[in-house]
């Protein structure tokens, strides 16, 4: 088959098989949906502050929440942080974060441990030299005594040294040695899995496992992946560890997330960016939703789609339409998700002339295009890929946002 008769792939690459973990209620792996998680930044210590942040993550859309669990008043905060969360209706499952005296934590604090539903380790930082490996032994042994699911995280700023050094002493005796950077990609690959092997063999069970390998690079977290999707089946945990803030974080953790997803790797995803100044944690939860929903994997919220206007939208009027039915949507998808089924994966057109605004307008599942330059004053209305109405007049806005509202009880009621 020639180029010109090849077919265009127009869908992500099936998804890499692997087992599936249960955390809480939730499923991990297999052909449960990618999972949406993220992490409070409170002291977890102040169980109000920190239940609030969960729960605000929580209805943000994070499936997972997870927290740092690093002294005695952190560790016995969490079921409280629980029973906090309980009562405020939210039902999130909490994952702990455990470095350095996470087995001291949960033997001094089982009601930790019993209110977790899942625990995050690392195996560069659950203990040096020669405690490490009763450590690591002891927080899998607790896994299994709670019958608590665990994520192996590597991450490359604290990788284990003692593979790390394995690793390049046997690249030094190679007759071409590989580069230094080579090396540490398949030293942060090699700690996970043989990690998750030595858990297996402590007794976790293999389906109470999931890993992951945080890079700071999009090529070196890509490059990682790829080779760690090759040699386990274990559920994949992705995301770069250190993405940044604003723009140049969001286009990182997009870019390297994007392309392991096209590739049909990964099984839950966080995008661990830096809040500006007095944000909002639960920003890291809507870019890594809009991932998913923009790669056809999952639907989260209706898609508004509006071009960017140029000279020909002599008005802004399309600009504040576009903004107009986001906000609407926004407002109404709580009740919406109960009441309508399905609804988050309608498509709405907002456009700004009739250069591609009947066009977009058909695609879409409502369209609307309103006259640019020089065109009629008139804004004509496409349902179902069908032109339907054309509106006119002071009432646009609140006349289209009736039409949404129709087309969404008619369509999923």
């Amino acid at each position: 088959m020639d180029a010109e008769t090849r077919p265009i792939e127009a869908e992500p690459s099936p998804r890499r098989h692997s087992r599936t973990v249960h955390i809480g209620g939730l499923r991990m792996g297999g052909d449960a949906p990618i999972v949406v998680q993220s992490m409070t930044d409170t002291d977890t210590a102040d169980e109000v502050a920190t239940a609030v942040q969960a729960a605000d993550l929580a209805r943000a859309g994070s499936e997972l929440v997870r927290v740092t669990i690093n002294n005695e008043e952190a560790a016995a905060a969490v079921p409280r942080i629980r029973e906090r969360l309980a009562r405020m209706g939210v039902e999130v499952p909490i994952v702990g974060d455990f470095h350095f005296n996470g087995h001291k934590l949960l033997r001094r604090h089982p009601e930790c441990a019993e209110a977790l539903a899942k625990m995050r380790i690392n195996p560069g930082n659950v203990g040096k030299g020669s405690r490490r490996d009763p450590q690591f032994a002891e927080m899998i042994e607790i896994a299994c005594t709670y019958d608590l699911p665990v994520r192996i995280g590597v991450n490359w700023g604290s990788l284990d040294d003692s593979v790390l050094t394995r690793l390049m002493d046997a690249n030094a005796a190679r007759q071409q040695p590989l580069p230094p950077e080579t090396v540490m990609r398949d030293a942060v690959v090699t700690s996970a899995v043989e990690s998750a092997q030595r858990a297996e063999e402590l007794g976790l069970p293999g389906d109470r496992i999931v890993l992951s390998c945080k890079m700071s690079g999009v090529q070196d977290l890509v490059a990682v992946y790829r080779d760690l999707a090759r040699r386990c089946d274990y559920p994949l945990h992705l995301g770069l560890t250190e993405a940044g803030m604003g723009v140049p974080g969001v286009v990182a953790s997009s870019a390297a997330l994007a392309i392991l997803l096209q590739e049909g790797i990964g099984d839950t995803i966080r995008v661990s960016l830096t809040p500006d100044p007095g944000g909002a944690r639960t920003r890291e939860v809507e870019v890594a939703q809009q991932v998913l929903q923009s790669m056809g994997l999952r639907d989260f919220t209706p898609r508004v789609t509006a071009c960017p206007g140029c000279g020909r939208t002599s008005s802004d009027f399309f600009q504040h339409l576009a903004e107009h039915i986001r906000n609407h949507i926004d407002k109404r998808m709580p009740e919406w998700r109960e009441r309508y089924p399905g609804v988050e994966g309608l498509r709405i057109a907002v456009m700004g002339c009739v250069v591609n605004g009947p066009g977009e307008s058909r695609h879409a599942d409502i369209g609307i295009s309103l006259p640019g330059a020089g065109e009629q004053p008139s804004a004509p209305v496409f349902i179902d890929g069908e032109r339907s109405v054309t509106l006119k007049g002071d009432q646009i806005a609140e006349e289209f946002e009736q039409i949404v509202e129709s087309y969404v009880q008619r369509r999923f009621g």
